[in-house]
């Protein structure tokens, strides 16, 4: 009974280590790609720009849609809340660490992951159960390049125009919605910002985002890119796939708020 039972841990950890290791390598590998000139050649920048623009042109108004209401709701929330208690001066730097600095990075990068690549990772998964990548592979297909590449690419690029655009937006919403429609206090709110954004906070928040999007765009494609277990895994049920790899996902990403909160406020 002992003997099954660590021989049952021996293989989770053995697993958990080969999937870890499987997402190193093929990091480096996209990495290499990213950073390879021939990459970006005629041959394959029309399925590069292709996925970029259907990862993102169609979230984008929604996503800012959806940021910008949710937004308001809260930006009303703090001020009104600083206002009860005499701490209307404070209102406006809540605003901005609250919205800008921790709930929008996160936001965009569990939109992007929820809408784009964990659907597609698990999408390749099944093509890879089925062996049709297997298929394409015999065929002479450069998977890696072809196929992986573009929708990674277009994951990362994904959180990082979702992010920006929903931060800017935020930033005049909460002018708008503390000062209103004057320009007399502009002066005023660009020195609170500008104390809230120094240079170790602006450099957080860009790491952040950063690796937001590296672990959207990677963790979710990582798994279905290696042959081997293609066997195994059509024994299981359908959505296995997919949820390890949202643990996966959202553990990386928990860690990575925890280490940005840790940077910014000890």
């Amino acid at each position: 009974m002992l003997f099954s039972v660590l021989r049952r841990l021996h293989r989770s950890a053995m697993a958990w280590l080969r999937g870890w290791w499987r997402l190193l390598h093929f990091a480096v590998l996209i990495f290499s790609l990213a950073l390879s000139p021939s990459t970006y050649g005629r041959a394959g920048r029309p399925a590069l720009a292709r996925q970029l623009v259907l990862a993102t042109a169609p979230n984008l108004m929604w996503f800012t849609v959806l940021s910008a209401l949710i937004s308001l709701v809260l930006i009303r929330i703090v001020v009104v809340t600083a206002l009860s208690y005499g701490l209307s001066r404070y209102a406006l730097e809540m605003v901005v660490r609250v919205l800008v600095l921790e709930l929008i990075p996160l936001t965009a990068a569990l939109f992007v992951a929820l809408r784009i690549t964990l659907p597609d990772g698990i999408e390749f998964a099944q093509m890879r159960a089925s062996g049709a990548l297997d298929a394409l592979q015999r065929q002479g297909a450069d998977l890696l390049h072809r196929e992986f590449f573009p929708r990674v690419a277009a994951g990362v690029f994904a959180v990082w125009m979702l992010a920006a655009v929903s931060c800017v937006l935020t930033l005049v919403l909460a002018y708008l919605s503390i000062y209103g429609f004057t320009p007399w206090a502009l002066q005023g709110y660009t020195r609170v910002v500008g104390q809230v954004f120094n240079p170790a906070v602006s450099l957080i928040l860009a790491l952040k985002i950063g690796f937001f999007s590296f672990a959207v765009g990677l963790i979710p494609m990582a798994s279905s890119f290696y042959a081997d277990g293609a066997a195994g895994r059509r024994q299981r049920l359908p959505g296995t796939h997919g949820l390890s790899d949202m643990l996966r996902l959202f553990s990386v990403i928990l860690l990575i708020e925890i280490a940005s909160l840790m940077g910014n406020y000890y």
